[in-house]
């Protein structure tokens, strides 16, 4: 595609920085790189109409991990780790809601939940035994204890009658969230082209040159923030990871209130607009659900039905409204990579499916590498 003078002029030459990505991490990248230079051309290259991989299309849940979700990452992460990661998720909360505010949030503090399947006795009387050891773990970070237990009184079934609860998880509102997100980044003079998918980018002594799929330019750096599609375009520890999700029409006087999670966080649900929203069963297929295809399976939307009709909504009349699915990144640790990939390029990806939570601080972290 030719482009003009005008178009060359405004949008594309002496970019100072480049960021590939629009979701939470790549526009608070953006406004970050703002406050450190507020003088510079930043510029954001989009591959979707709308940010891509999950930021529109996350559950938006406020979390920072179930009891069950804990447990399994001490099994591959120190005491020590598991704390860092915990406090990122909460630091990186606080800077979501200081940023954008509750109200843009739609932000609401209802509590978390966990149920257990009545033919998981093993996990059940897992988390249970160690609830106390865990609450010690992270009393440091919160300076409280997060996990009691709650009676099931939300009308569940095939699952034990005890929840346990964390009072500090909440929700929000994702499209709110992003639309905010963008609408300060748009007033802080940043430029976002949507619809331009980065094919390539080929490092020079003193900028980077980025090929698109639409024209090519130079950007004296260049900022990686797109999760699950980074192995399309850096060679690091970081693999798309197919969450699925649907949501009902509303439901008349639904009793459901807070944020869920069943089967050790692979099924997670919540109230939102009187509707239930339900994702999750990538635990069938692991990897058929490793792809950065954005559509849905029998296989798993069967699934989830099938949840909402024996265990979340029994008895209770419900139909489909929408069906989708976002793409995460994960890898073999739970941690972000973070990291200075070479003299003008960079990245911040591998959110581990908790982009909602640590996306706005490691956006910012991505900014505070570049000099």
């Amino acid at each position: 595609m030719n482009l003009s003078y005008w178009e060359n002029k405004t949008w594309l030459s002496q970019v100072n920085y480049t960021i590939i990505g629009s979701g939470i991490v790549g526009l608070n990248c953006a406004l970050q790189l703002k406050q450190q230079f507020p003088n510079a051309k930043i510029l954001i290259l989009e591959r979707g109409m709308l940010p891509q991989g999950a930021s529109t299309k996350n559950a938006g849940f406020a979390c920072f991990g179930s009891l069950s979700e804990i447990l399994d990452d001490l099994k591959t992460h120190s005491e020590d780790e598991v704390i860092e990661l915990v406090q990122k998720r909460i630091n990186g909360l606080n800077l979501l809601r200081q940023n954008l505010t509750d109200k843009a949030l739609n932000y609401q503090q209802l509590g978390g939940y966990e149920l257990f399947n009545t033919d998981n006795q093993v996990l059940y009387e897992r988390c249970l035994s160690n609830k106390d050891a865990i609450n010690n773990l992270l009393f440091p970070v919160l300076k409280e204890s997060i996990f009691t237990l709650k009676v099931n009184n939300f009308g569940f079934k095939n699952i034990y009658k005890q929840l346990i609860f964390n009072p500090f998880e909440g929700q929000i509102d994702t499209g709110k969230m992003m639309e905010a997100l963008l609408l300060k980044v748009q007033l802080a003079g940043i430029k976002i082209l949507n619809n331009v998918l980065v094919e390539a980018f080929t490092e020079m002594n003193d900028a980077v040159d980025i090929k698109t799929s639409h024209f090519q330019f130079k950007s004296n750096k260049l900022l990686i923030a797109t999760n699950g599609f980074a192995a399309q375009l850096i060679n690091e520890d970081v693999k798309p990871a197919r969450a699925q999700v649907l949501i009902t029409k509303p439901i008349p006087n639904l009793k459901v209130k807070g944020t869920f999670h069943l089967d050790k966080g692979f099924y997670y649900f919540r109230n939102i607009d009187n509707r239930i929203l339900l994702g999750g069963g990538r635990n069938l297929d692991f990897k058929g659900e490793e792809t950065t295809e954005m559509t849905e399976t029998a296989l798993i939307q069967n699934h989830l039905e099938q949840v909402l009709q024996t265990t979340i909504l029994p008895n209770i009349p419900f139909e489909i409204d929408y069906c989708w699915s976002g793409i995460m990144g994960v890898g073999n640790q739970k941690k972000p990579v973070v990291k200075q990939l070479s003299n003008h390029v960079y990245c911040g990806v591998r959110l581990g499916g908790m982009g909602v939570a640590i996306g706005s601080i490691i956006g910012k972290e991505l900014a505070q590498l570049v000099d």
